[in-house]
């Protein structure tokens, strides 16, 4: 009877279990398809046999029934992996061709039209053209018109502004010191010479001391203390005839000598403390301050299109020569440096007119690049004039169109130069330009060159 109760509990448990089953498999269809229908009619089969080997009871004496029961578990398992699975669904943002409506029959002949048409077509590739090698010329020519022209709107206001200034300080200085013979301030620097780069925002005033010639003489250079020909010593003569006081000069003497460091401390004074900068910053718009650290006599000018840095020369001219007031770092005082700036810009334009040549566009460029250059900034401004018009003198051909052969040829001559140590000016053969620099300099600079001859764009690199 017990046995009966339960295989009867069994049957009605597996007719429950059967009817759950029979009406998912019969509303899978509608919902999975006919794929989806299989596959879960085929994992319901297994599970029911699972089911009712758990349920069945276990003859565990017999070997046989075991394995029956493996081979089952292994059948069944190779009959849901045998299933076909069914297909993937794409998401909708991977369709490149719109879905067929279920609603909507098929048109024969629609699926080959879609299937050409879902590849999109693609867009031919063009192949960039490989970049045009630049020669040297082309090179030195854009680096010129890169990094060296200056706007139109500077190039006029810079020395507009400065002329402006210019003007102002003069007017102190004659109404300050009506005393001291000062003549004209005027201006002067790479803007105006022609041969350094053209920046707009470097400019001296060259102011000039008027000497009486029958009361001042000239020590050359080479009878000076430190024996550079380049330094010279300005002797204030025939004091039994004419003692101190006879000239307006006298105040800045130093022994028998016009101090060119007494002089400049005393425009410095005059710079920081006498000048009502503000105010005439607030008549031109701009504002000014001199530089008070500085041993040099400089100003800064700032603009709302330009900033000029101004350094102001007191200079002397006399028997043909130009000598600056400014002395040699050290204790040394006294001593005027010649300066051929002015002989040099002349010169150079000279011979530019006469053949047309690209001396000035050569100089110009050189200049930048040494100047900008951590290692040959101290070659930049003078050296170069000289290098240049010493090449001139056995190389005729300055046209535009051997730029770069002429850029090449100064930095081989500058190479030679430096490995001999000696740079004589064109001037003055007795003055050597790079006497002032070390050995550790020269060398570093004449292995740079030295590099920069068979390879020149590593001087034409990008600021």
């Amino acid at each position: 009877m017990a046995e009966f109760t339960r295989q009867r509990g069994k049957r009605e448990d597996d007719s429950g279990l059967g009817s759950v089953l029979d009406l998912l498999l019969a509303n899978a269809r509608l919902v999975l398809g006919v794929s989806g229908a299989a596959v879960l009619a085929i994992a319901t089969l297994v599970v029911k046999r699972l089911i009712d080997r758990a349920t069945s009871p276990r003859d565990d004496d017999d070997p046989k029934a075991e394995q029956k029961t493996l081979e089952e578990s292994w059948q069944d398992l190779a009959l849901i992996k045998a299933t076909p699975k069914p297909p993937k669904k794409q998401r909708r943002e991977d369709l490149s061709a719109p879905l067929l409506s279920p609603a909507r029959p098929a048109v024969p002949g629609e699926a080959h039209k879609l299937k050409v048409c879902t590849a999109p077509l693609e867009t031919p590739r063009v192949e960039p053209s490989p970049p045009r090698c630049l020669t040297l010329q082309e090179k030195l020519l854009s680096h010129y018109s890169s990094w060296l022209a200056v706007p139109k709107v500077q190039a006029s206001l810079t020395p507009q502004l400065a002329g402006s200034i210019c003007t102002q300080l003069q007017n102190f200085l004659r109404s300050k010191c009506p005393e001291l013979p000062f003549g004209s301030l005027f201006l002067s620097g790479p803007l105006l010479d022609g041969l350094g780069a053209l920046s707009a925002d470097h400019i001296h005033f060259m102011l000039p001391v008027v000497l009486d010639t029958t009361l001042w003489s000239l020590i050359p250079g080479e009878d000076t203390v430190v024996r550079n020909p380049q330094y010279w010593m300005i002797k204030r003569t025939d004091l039994e005839y004419f003692p101190r006081g006879s000239s307006p000069w006298d105040r800045f003497i130093v022994g028998q000598y016009l101090s060119s460091n007494a002089l400049n401390e005393s425009l410095h004074k005059m710079l920081v403390a006498s000048i009502n900068w503000p105010a005439i910053g607030s008549l031109l718009g701009s504002v000014i301050y001199p530089v008070v650290a500085s041993q040099d006599l400089k100003l800064e000018v700032k603009h709302d299109q330009v900033e000029l840095s101004i350094t102001l020369f007191p200079m002397v001219e006399m028997e043909g020569r130009v000598l600056l007031s400014a002395p040699p770092e050290g204790l040394v005082e006294n001593l005027w440096l010649e300066s051929f700036a002015r002989a040099e810009a002349l010169k150079v334009r000279e011979l530019d007119a006469g053949d047309s040549g690209a001396r000035q566009l050569c100089l110009r460029i050189l200049d930048s690049v040494c100047r900008s250059h951590p290692t040959l900034h101290k070659l930049s401004g003078s050296p170069l004039a000289h290098v240049v018009l010493h090449l001139s003198a056995t190389t005729p051909d300055w046209a535009e169109e051997s730029l770069a052969d002429r850029f090449l040829q100064v930095l081989e001559e500058l190479v030679s130069y430096l490995e001999k140590g000696v740079l004589p000016s064109y001037f003055n053969h007795k003055i050597n330009l790079l006497g002032e620099l070390l050995e550790e300099e020269i060398d570093e600079m004449g292995f740079m060159l030295y590099r920069a001859v068979s390879e020149p764009e590593l001087l034409l690199k990008d600021k």
